[in-house]
């Protein structure tokens, strides 16, 4: 089981968020659940970043959003770090 970490920064990018998408909320909940229990479950579709963004992770909320994350794999931790729209996620 892996616990996840939300920064300060990553609240006040997810409040935005889910005022412009409430209708994204209990899907992002189960997303959460689902990292929990098994954040390499292949329908969560994790995969590994590059350019700028080296070290991190996505998975995928829906087809035009996107969950960033970075994974502590020895500590059994995920971190949070960015929610939004494939654009904006991977700027």
């Amino acid at each position: 089981m892996f616990t996840i970490t939300t920064p300060q920064q990553f609240l006040r990018q997810a409040r935005k968020f889910f005022k412009k998408h409430p209708d994204l909320k209990p899907r992002f909940g189960k997303l959460l659940a689902d990292l929990q229990t098994d954040p390499f479950s292949p329908y969560l579709e994790l995969h590994p970043l590059t350019g700028k963004l080296t070290g991190c992770h996505a998975v995928r909320l829906t087809y035009s959003y996107r969950v960033t994350l970075t994974l502590f794999i020895t500590e059994g931790e995920i971190v949070l770090l960015d929610i939004g729209s494939h654009d904006e996620v991977y700027r």
